[in-house]
């Protein structure tokens, strides 16, 4: 349902219900006053069953466009996706142990490396980006900055630790987040979390107690559940199952109001990010639809114009 700047206005369309009330009531009338014709073809020759419909669908184009020039009168707002100037965006990178698992080529870890390269390269220059390393011990590793190229020497440094602590991450992403420097305003540019990781928490603060946190500061999470069911990893001599826990991760972004995605190859994970950047680089404004919606009452009220038109020719 569209908002409107004047709602009193729309209390003129209590005129289309009243006005189709008349129309129908005088109709009926005029139905009974027919009934002395016994004639039925000479009442035929005289009002012709084709004119009755002409004449119904133009009352009913004329109601529609008194409908939509009310409306556009009262000023509706529509929202329109446009892209943010400025905005602080945290990318969370698993590099838990399961993160050299190989059945993303060459490995998860490398793999996730790459995408997350190009995603931050995508993104507008004015952007902040920070990295957060998620472990059993996440930490900080770039703070929030426009330098794409000090980004990606951080990304490409990442190295295996223990531990899958997603809770514990997007509490310092949000830590990140306040380390953005503020804009000319002196305000705090939008910040969003981009959280990505293979397997399931293992230890730390539960993710949807953190992503509570995050929805109370109005940070949307977009989640990546990166891998395959059937990803597996040796350590200590022994093989562990890893495959990614995506509902977890659904949950974590359905309570921030972000998208959640699956990547299990290169490519998807890639596309994902494409995605993601979408996600994160636009933003819903207001934007005053009048002319949309007087467009419409014009197109209605000229087909009126025509079937007027054709009931007057019929009559001469």
């Amino acid at each position: 349902m569209p908002q409107f700047e004047t709602p009193w206005v729309l209390g003129f369309w209590i005129l289309v219900p009243i006005l189709l009330g008349l129309y129908i009531w005088f109709s009926r009338m005029r139905s009974k006053r027919g009934m002395r014709f016994t004639n039925t073809g000479v009442l035929g020759a005289v009002v012709p069953k084709q004119s009755q419909w002409v004449r119904h669908v133009a009352v009913g184009l004329s109601l529609i466009s008194l409908t939509f020039l009310v409306g556009a009168f009262a000023r509706p707002q529509g929202i329109e996706r446009v892209p943010r100037e400025r905005a602080t965006i945290v990318l969370v990178m698993d590099v838990s142990q399961s993160m050299q698992a190989i059945d993303v080529k060459p490995n998860r870890l490398d793999a996730a490396k790459e995408s997350a390269v190009e995603f931050v390269q995508s993104l507008p220059s004015g952007y902040n980006v920070a990295v957060v390393a998620l472990s059993g011990d996440p930490q900080i590793v770039a703070a929030p900055t426009t330098d794409r190229g000090a980004v990606e020497r951080v990304l490409q440094a990442l190295t295996l630790k223990d531990s899958t602590a997603v809770g514990d991450a997007i509490t310092v992403a949000l830590k990140a987040l306040d380390m953005a420097p503020k804009g000319d305003d002196g305000t705090q540019a939008p910040g969003a979390i981009v959280l990505l990781s293979d397997g399931q928490n293992t230890t730390g603060t539960d993710p949807l107690t953190a992503a509570e946190a995050a929805k109370q500061r109005e940070v949307p999470i977009v989640t990546i559940a990166y891998g395959t069911a059937n990803g597996y990893v040796d350590i200590d001599g022994a093989r562990e199952a890893v495959p990614p826990d995506t509902e977890m991760l659904k949950q974590v972004a359905a309570a921030t109001g972000g998208e959640a995605y699956s990547a299990d190859s290169l490519g998807s994970l890639k596309d994902v990010y494409k995605q993601a950047r979408s996600e994160v680089g636009y933003e819903d404004q207001k934007k005053e639809t009048t002319a949309t919606w007087a467009f419409y009452g014009f197109i209605a009220a000229a087909l009126a114009a025509v079937g007027a038109v054709l009931l007057g020719a019929r009559k001469l």
